[in-house]
């Protein structure tokens, strides 16, 4: 199918070169001197042709009887760049084609989709005319899917063939093509496949031409006899003197400020860009606090409440509380406070934490100036305590009826948390002194852990130490004295 129409078209594109020739080569005939011929169209300017140019292509490819597929239909993209000369050189260009199409086998019915790419140059060989045939040829390359794995069969290809272009337009032409692709394949054998194609060409970079108007046919003037002045009568002659009345120009009003409220409406003119405003050319003030809302810090302050240029109450003590809000004005700079703007109380103890020296204080104890529970502090600062605790003969248990009296040791730890001190223990003289003095510490040990553990105390806090027979407060010569002296000591330093 595509060989027999190559074939045609290579005659039809023949025939019109030899009659584009014939044409420029024909001599002028001779004209009668009583008549006038009519102008010819002037070829186009050599150099007013061509430049870079787009072209969307359709049409159709023949396979060689070998490959046992039908022809197919072809559609493509030609990106070229014609320079149309005086001489070969000057008139040789490039074009880059990429075709797609896809290819039926006669074999089993199945369709393989298929890629044509080409690099071909170019030859005008009659310039400046708007029919215009070339010659063409280059290399390229044909890849096909064989159907297996989806892999593409690839070879390579030579082509050569003619083309005609008609130019409309120095921009826009149509074309026609045809083609003799020789595919070389893997083996090194070749086969003749044919292509003929036609489009639609774009040339970028040309000047439009501008239509010219035709000039407005008027009627030939009525000659008629003018009119005697005494012929018009007084209306008709005011009217033919009347002056023609001036052109009204209307000058659009002016918005300076580009809000969309024209200035003679704009109670805020000069509104930065961009800035919505109302009916008045005005910014909203939505808490009308006086500054508009694009510029308020602080929007949503209570009517009546005085506002700074930024639009926020004053903060006179810097506790991040408006004034209007602030239960304890004056607080000094950097003291916590709640949301009443008042310094935290965490012990409820009357005494701000800032100011308070026994924080953690217990819930209704009475407390001095310091935040500190009176008379605590004068029992075990600084000076040896007597805990009122007795442990049984030989024993470190600590009796159930002594944990309040342990209780407010523990109490006093935690008012006190910069308070450190020791815990020693002692015995009486029943037994040895070894004895004796592994039971001192003991009862101290149990002590600090009984602390550590119920009130959260460090333990580094805390150091005991056992002394055993040392340093009695009674006779040991009576039950009443070794009780007494089967006793704990805490002695801590308070800052």
């Amino acid at each position: 199918m595509a060989k027999p129409l190559f074939i045609l078209l290579l005659t039809a594109i023949i025939s019109v070169q030899v009659s584009v020739t014939a044409f420029a080569a024909e001599p002028e005939a001779k004209l009668e001197p009583k008549a006038k011929p009519a102008p010819k169209a002037k070829p186009a300017p050599v150099g007013t042709l061509g430049g870079f140019s787009l072209t969307p292509t359709v049409g159709g490819y023949s396979f060689a009887g070998s490959e046992h597929r039908d022809p197919v239909q072809l559609y493509g993209l030609k990106i070229g760049y014609d320079k149309i000369g005086k001489s070969i050189e000057d008139s040789l260009g490039v074009e880059a084609t990429f075709n797609y199409f896809a290819a039926k086998s006669k074999a089993d019915a199945n369709y393989s989709a298929g890629y044509l790419v080409r690099l071909d140059a170019v030859y005008p060989f009659v310039q400046g005319v708007k029919w215009m045939p070339f010659l063409a040829a280059g290399v390229g390359g044909i890849a096909i899917d064989n159907g297996v794995d989806s892999v593409l069969e690839k070879n390579l290809l030579l082509n050569y063939g003619l083309g005609l272009k008609y130019f409309f337009e120095n921009y826009f032409a149509v074309r026609v093509d045809g083609r003799h692709l020789i595919v070389y394949s893997k083996n090194n054998d070749s086969r003749n496949n044919f292509e003929i194609g036609a489009g639609v060409s774009y040339y970028f970079g040309k000047e439009r031409k501008k239509k010219s108007v035709p000039p407005l046919k008027t009627k030939p003037a009525v000659k008629s006899e003018p009119k005697k002045e005494s012929d018009l009568s007084g209306a008709q002659l005011e009217k033919v003197l009347e002056p023609l009345a001036p052109l009204a120009v209307i000058i659009p009003p002016s918005d300076s400020d580009g809000d969309g409220v024209i200035d003679t409406m704009d109670k805020c003119p000069e509104t930065p860009p961009g800035v919505a405003v109302d009916s008045n050319g005005c910014p909203p003030d939505s808490d009308k606090d006086g500054i508009r809302d694009y510029l308020d810090k602080c929007p949503g302050t209570p009517t009546g409440v005085d506002v700074d240029d930024n639009g926020c109450p004053p903060d006179s003590d810097n506790d991040r509380v408006p004034d209007y809000l602030d239960k304890c004005p004056g607080t000094p700079t950097g003291v916590a406070v709640d949301a009443n703007g008042c310094p935290l109380d965490s012990d409820n103890d009357g005494v701000v934490d800032s100011l308070d020296k026994c924080p953690a204080t217990p819930v209704a104890a009475s407390v001095d100036a310091d935040g500190c529970t009176i008379g605590v502090a004068k029992k075990f600062c600084n000076k040896p305590a007597i805990i009122a605790i007795s442990f049984d003969s030989n024993k470190a248990d600590i009796k159930a009826g002594y944990h309040a009296e342990l209780d407010k040791l523990g109490n006093f730890l935690k008012e006190f948390p910069g308070s450190k001190g020791t815990i020693d223990g002692y015995t009486d003289t029943d037994g040895s002194k070894a004895t004796n003095l592994i039971l001192s510490q003991a009862r101290a040990d149990r002590i600090r852990s009984y602390l550590v553990n119920k009130f959260e105390i460090d333990s580094k806090r805390i150091d005991t130490k056992g002394y055993g027979t040392a340093k009695p407060i009674a006779s040991n010569k009576n039950e009443a004295g070794k009780a007494k002296n089967r006793r704990i000591e805490a002695v801590f330093i308070c800052d």
